[in-house]
């Protein structure tokens, strides 16, 4: 009889689920070929598409292989002998808004279903974010968990000295590492970890080119001071856009400041005029929106804005705000998988796997929305 959740979960998981409940109990074994696409189509109601997509899960999940002109061969059951521990190390988790989606993509991965996520300790509230980052990277290390899931430290002075003193100690243990939206070098270069990101210079490039092409000649770039080397590539992005637009590069200015700091963001205004600015973040932006109209400037009358996240409040500040949007789901999904590769794989050379956004058009930029 199946589960509520059973009833209730999407089809083509309702297939991956059958058969794997098949597979596991020994109904089909190791080198057995499973029924046709056409035959489980039926079996299931399903569609093929649905069906199809159940299989692709199976072959990623390492439960079957698929050969070209034969069919789905069930493969020895290695992924499911034992569920493998990952930690997740995401400190400022609560605080960047995209990493709760990301951790929903690592549950919701295939993968996900023959391992187990472990989370470690929550702070308290007197702790700084790198002694808790620390201490959760020796959690990992005292549980010999088989990988951990980093997504470095920013905004502080420290933020290198930490994230090299934890990448090195999780080497030493001989941990993989699968770095989340940022790497431990600042950008461009290069760290030794598999990287699963937004593409963060072709996502600056984007926002930038839609703003000039509503008109504004005078663009800023703003990111916060001691930032990741996420807003390292999007300022790149931004520099690229203005540069293949034909724009005088000294009328494109890079602010690297705190934009609740209105005295200072009075004067960068005076100095600079701006007529559009390119937000790293939607926190950014969120922040300046609030800050330009006590300093006289009208969004998007006056000053034109743009960020990049898409987080769930970007539709709902004063003025709409124009961004691009995360695939935050995919990129855990992403994570997982390279993970289970390096782990399975540990000669692997360091990858990089960039996903795309998609820019969404509201108010803020002075253009009609999508």
């Amino acid at each position: 009889m199946s589960s509520p959740d059973a009833v209730h979960a999407p089809k083509h998981r309702q297939v991956y689920d059958a058969l794997v409940q098949q597979i596991t109990v020994g109904r089909m074994r190791a080198g057995e070929r499973l029924p046709s696409e056409a035959d489980l189509v039926r079996r299931f109601g399903a569609s093929r598409i649905t069906v199809g997509r159940a299989l692709r899960d199976l072959q990623v999940a390492g439960l079957v292989e698929r050969r070209a002109g034969s069919g789905t061969f069930v493969r020895a059951p290695r992924a499911i002998t034992r569920a493998q521990a990952f930690g997740v190390l995401m400190p400022e988790m609560g605080d960047v808004e995209v990493f709760d989606a990301i951790c929903h993509g690592l549950l919701e991965a295939p993968e996900a279903r023959q391992h187990v996520l472990v989370w470690g300790s929550r702070p308290s509230t007197s702790t700084s974010k790198a002694d808790h980052a620390w201490r959760l990277c020796e959690q990992y290390i005292e549980r010999q968990v088989d990988g951990v899931f980093f997504a470095p430290i920013e905004l502080t002075s420290v933020n290198d000295a930490v994230n090299r003193r934890i990448a090195d100690a999780l080497a030493s243990a001989r941990i993989p590492v699968v770095l989340i939206d940022r790497a431990i070098e600042p950008f461009p270069r290069r760290g030794r970890h598999d990287l699963v990101a937004l593409d963060n210079r072709r996502a600056g490039a984007l926002v930038t080119e839609h703003l000039l092409s509503v008109g504004c000649t005078r663009p800023v770039f703003l990111g916060l001071p001691n930032a990741a080397s996420s807003v390292d590539g999007r300022e790149a992005g931004f520099r690229e856009a203005v540069r293949a637009a034909g724009l005088d590069a000294s009328m494109a200015r890079i602010w690297r400041e705190d934009p609740a700091d209105r005295p200072r963001v009075a004067a960068l205004l005076d100095r600079d005029s701006p007529d559009g600015i390119v937000c790293a973040s939607d926190r950014t932006a969120a922040v300046l929106m609030h800050a330009l109209p006590a300093l006289g400037r009208r969004v998007p009358e006056q000053i034109r804005l743009v960020g990049i996240d898409d987080v769930d409040y970007a539709g709902l500040l004063p003025v709409p705000l124009t961004t691009l949007r995360q695939p935050c789901h995919e990129i855990g999904v992403s994570a997982m998988r390279a993970m289970v590769d390096r782990v399975g794989q540990p000669d692997l050379p360091p990858r990089e796997i960039l996903l795309h956004g998609m820019l969404v058009v509201r108010e803020s930029c002075g253009s009609r929305r999508n």
